[in-house]
């Protein structure tokens, strides 16, 4: 994953909460340059989501039934990996083939639900943050799905830099990663910004 700016500096711009006649409304604003790191982040995570949809077994059950079926196997792909864990953790002195049985039958059963959400997120970023930037006003709504798309990209590309507790706030201005640790934390502000205009 590639945030396709090397030299990527952003701009401080809060986003607001201002109530209209048509109820509540989240705006912002961002630049061109902004709003194409961003769709290109976002189109990113949505490919590899439905890349592993795709990559599903269709079985006989689910061909009789018409309930979708997703992969039983966790993602070999460390960032789908981290947007898609496991969905229970093994309790102290469990055997780990209960584990396994259990992470593969509540995948199987979850995982299309969840990877569908997460595309839809990332279509409403899609659909309204402008291509070559500019005002953007959401809904209640379209900001919770701006948050989950947010936090799925940042979890990517966070993946994807590795970045841990010891990764240092900046890195060397050599380190290939600098630019994109930039990107990175340009989202984490993003989010919290939303978050705090979205609260009440």
């Amino acid at each position: 994953m590639t945030t396709d700016r090397d030299d990527y500096r952003s701009p401080v711009r809060k986003w607001s909460r201002k109530n209209s006649l048509s109820g509540l409304k989240l705006r912002s604003e961002m630049d061109a340059r902004e709003a194409e790191v961003l769709r290109s982040l976002v189109g990113a995570v949505t490919g590899l989501l439905n890349d592993r949809a795709q990559s599903a077994p269709e079985d006989d059950l689910t061909a009789l039934t018409g309930l979708r079926s997703g992969n039983t196997t966790p993602p070999d792909d460390p960032r789908l990996a981290r947007l898609l864990p496991e969905f229970h953790r093994s309790e102290p002195g469990s055997p780990d083939a209960d584990r396994a049985d259990l992470n593969s039958a509540l995948r199987g059963l979850h995982e299309p639900d969840i990877i569908e959400a997460k595309v839809a997120a990332g279509a409403v970023v899609l659909e309204t943050l402008p291509a070559e930037g500019g005002k953007i006003v959401l809904t209640p709504e379209q900001a919770d799905a701006w948050l989950t798309a947010l936090n799925d990209v940042r979890l990517a590309l966070g993946t994807a830099l590795g970045i841990d507790s010891d990764t240092p706030e900046q890195l060397d201005p050599n380190d290939p990663r600098a630019p994109h640790l930039d990107v990175y934390h340009w989202l984490t502000w993003m989010q919290d910004s939303l978050l705090q205009a979205l609260a009440p």
